[in-house]
């Protein structure tokens, strides 16, 4: 499916670009993302910016930056609407001070199990729409939507069912995730990611909603915390690619076609790429005779999403749009029998 995509791609583009490969960049701008330097992240972020010189034939040159490189990532939508930046790769999450409706775009805790399950939404279930409408005003315009895998848990204790999350001290960034997993019994504590290590070694919180098993495995989480859940059950993150809403309204159709392009091209790479990490990753773990990686059953990943439905309720009352996207995810997941 990859190869047909990627084919499919450079055929589609081809004929607009062959006139100007030979050509110096007509434009040049900076992306920042939300990742720091060298993550897998990052990397295949980069990767992207690659592809769209290459699908433009040098036309365009993105350079990636990382997370705080020229704003704090709380304020990128501000700086690409601006044009302080071009653009950002980034979690919609992040603006959830500004609008609620990003913290539910961002991560609506629950309810994907696949990132292909998100990403369908997004392309045929309104979601590209819905969001293009939350960013407009901002001065942004949102090309297209990625995602990665669902994230991994680390845990000191094991935690096989939804009932064993009862009474555990668990670090969970503030919002939606924070109130879910205090409804489903946990007490989570708001701390930043560069503090979740000494965290667990320390015994200050006995497991972490983090990120996805092959970064949680390199940074050596695993090896202080045994029992992680994985595949993830709870945070799938999606990836807001968006631009200058100035600067794309005046590119010509044929380079907003190579961006669109591109998007569908990063998707499967970045999907897949750390599907690969993870897979190896969990292979190096279970190396460790200590370390027990916990599958969730069908069961309770639905008793979990049960639990989430109520704080998705609660979050669709907030604003028109946040109703509007609740009422929107849910039928998609009705009408495919995931819910």
């Amino acid at each position: 499916m990859l190869r047909k995509l990627l084919a499919s791609a450079a055929v589609a583009v081809s004929a607009m670009v062959l006139t100007g490969a030979a050509m110096a960049a007509d434009y040049n701008w900076t992306f920042q993302t939300s990742e720091t330097a060298g993550e897998p992240g990052f990397v295949n972020k980069q990767k992207w910016a690659e592809t769209v010189k290459e699908l433009s034939g040098g036309r365009i040159e993105i350079e990636i930056v990382p997370i705080g490189a020229v704003v704090p990532h709380t304020d990128t939508l501000e700086a690409v609407g601006g044009g302080i930046l071009q653009g950002h790769l980034t979690d919609p999450s992040y603006f959830a001070g500004k609008d609620p409706a990003f913290a539910m775009m961002g991560n609506l805790v629950g309810a994907w199990s696949d990132p292909f399950e998100l990403l369908g939404f997004m392309q045929s279930g309104g979601g590209h729409e819905l969001y293009s409408e939350l960013v407009e005003p901002y001065g942004v315009h949102f090309i297209g939507a990625a995602a990665t895998e669902p994230e991994a848990f680390v845990s000191s204790k094991p935690i096989r069912t939804v009932e064993d999350l009862k009474g555990i001290k668990l670090r969970a960034p503030e919002g939606m995730v924070y109130e879910i997993f205090s409804k489903a019994g946990a007490s989570p504590v708001a701390l930043p990611g560069s503090e979740v290590f000494t965290a667990l070694d320390k015994g200050v919180v006995d497991a972490a909603d983090y990120t996805v098993f092959a970064t949680n495995q390199a940074q050596g989480m695993n090896d202080i915390a045994h029992y992680p859940l994985y595949p993830g059950f709870h945070s799938l993150p999606l990836i807001d690619i968006s631009m200058t809403k100035s600067i794309w309204d005046e590119l010509p159709d044929d380079l907003k076609a190579v961006l669109n392009a591109s998007v569908d091209v990063f998707i499967f790479q970045h999907v897949y790429s750390v599907r690969k990490l993870d897979a190896e990753a969990v292979a190096k773990a279970k190396e460790n005779p200590d370390i027990e990686i916990i599958n969730w059953s069908g069961d309770e990943r639905a008793k979990f999403r049960r639990i989430a439905q109520q704080e998705w309720e609660t979050w669709a009352a907030k604003t028109e749009m946040t109703q509007r996207y609740y009422d929107a995810v849910v039928a998609y997941l009705k009408g495919r029998n995931l819910l």
